[in-house]
């Protein structure tokens, strides 16, 4: 059998056509199950961090100890409650943001110095010091640097356990792994929700400190588990531990069997293609731009990470306090309610998405989300005007009102459909493995850098401009999918070594090709015998 072109920077899908014809579940794998299981705990919940402080931060503004702790004594003049004055309370918010942002130069170094694991269990550790102190912070100086703790964490976490979801998973399963990777957000989202009902009302500062303690707890859980799972085989291979990568493969793609021909087809296709990367790749920063094809990942990349955090989901996650206060929502019982109502919302819209979104061309499903996140920030928009012209003239619109919050319950499918549950798996799929890190590296800075920007502007904007602020993220929205539809190439359907060359010269693609029709014929089965007898050893 001959390499097939396709005209672009992949080949011949042999291995993808390999997976296609293994009909068992992934339930019926005791070892696959067990690992998805430690993934479960160690790398699709390192996201249950970042969902449990935008809520945490979002849910401590309904507690008047927290406001006027912070707040050094201010009061809302409209309101005449404890608050914290727009400004500061953007820069406590995106604290988080900017820690991201100084660590970002390093957690990609670290992940192919250390391996996937070693980084998730730092970045676990940083989060577990932030917790305490957040919790324990003594004045508004204190709470920030845990806060920027906690950023410095989450993008070591992020990086390795999104990168070691594709690196491990089953071909198969991969792509919706990587989608339910964001998923976990909204876990911990709701469980913030949730404790904030029960924290709001306490009397004196443990309303606030007893969350922020809490948030220890998916740092705790990662720390607990990480090792029970295998490191990355590519890492290993990388690192010229081949048998230990194959060893890996035998265990969980192929149930301990060291004969199967799909195992062999993937070391070769894994070690050929990780080859040819480090010969055509220094591992640098600069290796980012040194060719037209990384030049467009990267701008991908950055313009991706601005949209996870810019397409207004900042404003409704961060500060829903605020929108509640328009609508004429302004109890803690009702906040707290709907608050939760919508998080468990966002939950269910996002996993039944995951399992789902993945069976599409990943290109259409981000313009899909985009058109769908315009439509819904056009209700808002006209929701609010509305609003605020009943305010103007002494009236209550309460249509309005039920609109603004059916639109405000309508967004997260929109956004999950692109921007939550295809970030990773996009990512993962784009970067070969010599930049993978680096590129979601990138991604990272740039997204909290957009977070940073838009959680500090958000409560300054909003206030000033009232729905005028709204129809920013209208015209913002329309330039998403202008870029996705001009910039964005498919990667639908094809294993990550497939993808490796994308952009690149089809020679380097045809080589990795050339090595796994190799292997399937026979030729290189004489490490077999090898590999399977140090199986017991590496496992």
């Amino acid at each position: 059998m001959g390499i097939i072109s396709t005209g672009d920077g992949t080949s011949d899908p042999i291995l993808t056509r390999m997976v296609a014809e293994d009909k068992v579940p992934w339930y019926k794998k005791p070892n696959l199950r067990i690992m998805y299981i430690y993934l479960f705990l160690c790398c699709m919940g390192v996201e249950m961090t970042s969902g449990f402080d935008s809520q945490l931060i979002n849910t401590l503004q309904f507690s008047q100890p927290f406001n006027k702790y912070f707040g050094a004594g201010y009061k809302n003049p409209d309101t005449q409650k404890w608050d914290i004055r727009a400004g500061l309370l953007g820069f406590i918010s995106s604290c988080y943001q900017l820690g991201s942002i100084l660590a970002v130069p390093v957690a990609p170094w670290f992940n192919q110095r250390f391996g996937r694991r070693w980084a998730i269990m730092f970045g676990s550790g940083v989060m577990v010091v932030g917790a305490l102190l957040q919790g324990f912070a003594q004045h508004i100086g204190m709470y920030i640097v845990a806060r920027m703790l906690l950023g410095v964490g989450i993008v070591f976490c992020i990086i390795s356990g999104s990168a070691l979801i594709g690196e491990l998973a089953y071909p198969k399963e991969r792509p919706v792994l990587t989608s339910l990777f964001n998923a976990s957000y909204f876990v911990g989202a709701i469980i913030a929700a949730a404790i904030a009902i029960k924290t709001v009302d306490i009397v004196g500062d443990w309303s606030w400190r007893i969350p922020s303690i809490l948030q220890i707890c998916p740092s705790l859980l990662q720390i607990c588990f990480v090792f029970l799972l295998p490191e990355s085989p590519r890492w290993l291979v990388s690192k010229d531990r081949e048998d230990e990568a194959f060893a890996v493969l035998t265990k969980y793609h192929a149930e301990g069997d060291a004969s199967s021909l799909l195992v062999q087809a993937e070391m070769a296709q894994i070690k050929s293609v990780i080859h040819l990367e480090m010969e055509n790749s220094k591992q640098s920063w600069m290796d980012m731009l040194r060719t037209a094809g990384m030049r467009r990942r990267v701008l991908i990349s950055c313009m991706l990470g601005l949209f996870t955090q810019m397409s207004g989901n900042t404003l409704l996650s961060y500060y829903s306090n605020l929108l509640f206060e328009a609508m004429g929502y302004t109890t803690s019982f009702a906040k707290t309610r709907i608050n939760i109502a919508n998080q468990c919302w966002s939950l269910i819209n996002g996993v039944l998405i995951a399992l789902f979104v993945t069976r599409f061309r990943r290109r259409w499903m981000f313009m899909t989300s985009s058109t769908l996140m315009l439509f819904v920030f056009i209700g808002i928009t006209v929701s609010f005007e509305r609003l605020q012209f009943a305010k103007n003239h002494h009236f209550t619109n309460k249509s309005a009102a039920i609109a603004a919050l059916i639109f405000f319950f309508a967004y997260s499918p929109m956004y999950n459909i692109g921007n939550n549950a295809l970030t990773y798996t996009y990512l993962v799929e784009l970067f070969p493995y010599s930049q993978r890190t680096m590129g979601i590296g990138i991604e990272q800075v740039m997204g909290k850098l957009g977070g940073f920007f838009s959680v500090n502007v958000n409560p300054i904007a909003y206030k000033a401009i009232n729905w005028k602020f709204f129809a920013i993220y209208c015209g913002w929205i329309t330039f998403e999918f202008l870029f996705v539809f001009f910039f964005y190439p498919e990667t639908y359907g094809r294993t990550l070594e497939e993808l490796a060359f994308l952009f690149e010269d089809k020679d380097l693609a045809d080589k990795a090709v050339a090595a796994v029709e190799k292997q399937i014929h026979g030729e290189g089965n004489e490490h077999v015998e090898k590999k399977e007898v140090t199986i017991q050893d590496k496992v």
